[in-house]
């Protein structure tokens, strides 16, 4: 479902090189920072080099904010949620925050 979601997003081409980025759609939305990865349950499920690689992200979904981490595969990003739930997002749909 948040899969569904975060690729409905249609938003202005920018690629991700901002210390924040956003992509949204109504209410809903993905931001994606250059820190790195801060949950602990993303990182136990990925293996050590992924693990150097994953930064964090936060996704709001119908009101309710869900904790992930992302990395870029390609031109997309790939989140990685807590509850191991992955979506995938065009590059293309962030914009820098604010």
């Amino acid at each position: 479902m948040r899969f569904a979601l975060l690729c409905a997003a249609a938003l202005v081409a920018a690629p991700v090189v901002a210390e924040e980025v956003i992509a949204s759609n109504g209410a809903d939305s993905v931001r994606l920072s250059d820190s790195q990865c801060s949950s602990e349950k993303v990182l136990e499920q990925a293996t050590p080099p992924v693990r150097e690689k994953l930064r964090d992200a936060v996704a709001t979904i119908s009101g309710q904010s869900f904790k992930a981490c992302w990395v870029v595969e390609g031109n997309m990003a790939h989140l990685v949620y807590e509850d191991g739930d992955q979506g995938l997002v065009p590059l293309t749909e962030f914009r820098k925050v604010g």
